[in-house]
């Protein structure tokens, strides 16, 4: 005797699957013999005091509303193959988990404040076959903590999110949903939505990420270590006398990623030659061959999914030409400025004023802006032909992190204690710019590194790799000996 498989259920069966059902006696045969291996001595994550902390914040934004913030659903890549699963930033930065179709909802209490419930998916049931039939089931993806244990390590009550849609409908009053992640979460409040409302409160979201806690910056160093490494390991496969392809680089970095966090915080930009003048340059397609510039736009992201961004651009063979030498010590010129004036206090605008102002004056000093002054060239913004990108961006579980903050409290707002920011001024001339001397064509320079705003100045998380044309020279001289 046999089950038929419903062929409606993409979970359950294959359509050229090569079983047609399951034996009575099989499906009695998978249900004995387990062992129990519940966990009951489980502490707290390291950082639930943080999570709980960040979601009082955001509780008392909006007192009286439910809230609804997802971490998302798997990806389909191909037929039934997922591309890998990243939780939503703003779930794991109040929550501190990372499982998928997970949502977190904040009830409000009558009394005021919220009640926080982590709705997640439980063990995959024994008695239903499950944990076997189903093809997201436990023996396919592996074991999930049971909801009494996410109980211990997040810090919260944790709840079945099979019964959520349900439980939201029944739900009255105003509500705030983090779109765009969720199909059922979104369908079952689809009513009581509105664009504005989530506009708010993305907005709010990200700016609670604005200063970043003390377990957040650990986690930024971590990454930032991790990251130094990984470039190590890039010099160290380097050819001297024989190109490398752009491949290896990414691969030999990857490695390092996958070692000492969860993966690449973004794809790795490994631009040699002319494709360092290609701001995003990741198809790493082509080589880095003795002579040339490797321009390497990297970082490590910590498994508690906290990236760095760095970038260095080095001399493949290990020494600068005289006129690469001369754009790179430009840039560097450029970004000391910029980092220089990260401090708190300052205008999130100041480190950029100040980097592009110094590469403003090498360009004109190089005659390109045809006789025009450096005032005037930069009022005008000529300088922009030639570096293309603002000078950094906020930094944090996000490469481009707060990117939906208020630009009241983002470019035009005021740098404070605990904001992570980057700084990566770079000049970029295309092979076919003929505004150019023909020995600058096809060189492109960025210099990147993350700064974190302290009370009394800044500190460079990114210290541990070398930023000057010598000492990036001595460094990797030292790394091949």
């Amino acid at each position: 005797m046999t089950d038929e498989p419903d062929e409606t259920d993409e979970n359950k069966t294959r359509k050229n699957g090569l079983y047609g059902g399951v034996s009575a006696e099989l499906a009695a045969n998978m249900k004995e013999g387990w062992a129990d291996t519940e966990r009951r001595h489980l502490q707290p994550i390291t950082q639930a005091p943080h999570t709980a902390r960040r979601r009082a914040a955001l509780s008392a934004l909006f007192p009286g509303e439910l809230l609804v913030i997802p971490a998302g659903n798997p990806k389909v890549r191909s037929n039934d193959t997922n591309y890998p699963f990243r939780p939503s930033s703003d779930y794991v930065y109040l929550t501190g988990d990372q499982s998928q179709d997970a949502v977190l909802v904040l009830e409000p209490r009558a009394a005021g404040g919220h009640q926080a419930l982590a709705y997640l998916l439980p063990r995959s049931d024994r008695e239903s076959g499950e944990f076997w039939l189903d093809y997201h089931g436990e023996l396919w993806d592996g074991r999930r903590n049971s909801l009494t244990e996410n109980e211990r390590l997040l810090g919260l009550p944790c709840r079945d999110v099979r019964t959520l849609p349900r439980r939201l409908a029944e739900t009255s009053g105003p509500v705030r949903l983090l779109c765009g992640y969720d199909a059922e979460a979104e369908a079952a409040l689809s009513d009581r939505v509105t664009t504005e409302r989530n506009i708010e409160f993305r907005a709010a979201l990200s700016e609670l990420r604005l200063v970043k806690d003390e377990f957040e910056i650990e986690d930024l160093r971590h990454a930032c270590r991790a990251t130094a490494r990984g470039f190590e390991d890039v010099v160290a496969v380097l050819g001297t006398d024989t190109p490398t392809p752009e491949r290896v680089v990414e691969g030999t970095f990857w490695m390092r990623a996958r070692i000492e966090g969860n993966d690449v915080g973004y794809a790795s930009v490994c631009a040699a030659g002319s494709h360092a003048t290609t701001l995003h340059w990741v198809r790493n397609d082509g080589e880095a061959r003795p002579g040339d510039l490797l321009l390497l736009d990297a970082g490590v992201e910590s498994r508690d999914l906290y990236t760095a961004d760095i970038t260095r651009t080095l001399p493949v063979d290990g020494r600068f030409t005289p006129v690469q030498r001369q754009v790179y010590d430009a840039v560097y010129a450029a970004q000391s400025a910029g980092i220089a004036a990260v401090g708190p206090g300052a205008k999130y605008r100041d480190f950029h004023h100040a980097a592009q102002r110094v590469l403003t004056e090498h360009l004109a000093a190089w005659g390109l802006f045809g006789g025009r002054s450096v005032d005037e060239a930069y009022e005008l913004g000529l300088f922009r032909r030639w570096t293309l990108a603002g000078t950094g961006h906020m930094l944090g579980l996000d490469v481009h992190d707060c990117a939906k903050a208020r630009t009241e409290l983002y470019v035009d707002g005021t740098l404070a204690a605990g904001m992570v920011l980057t700084v990566e001024p770079g000049l970029y001339f295309q092979p076919d710019d003929l505004t150019v001397p023909e020995e600058f064509r096809g060189i492109g320079v960025r210099i990147e590194d993350d700064i974190l705003v302290t009370e009394d100045g800044n500190e460079n998380l990114s210290a541990a790799l070398p930023r000057s044309a010598d000492d990036v020279e001595a460094w990797m001289a030292r790394l091949r000996s």
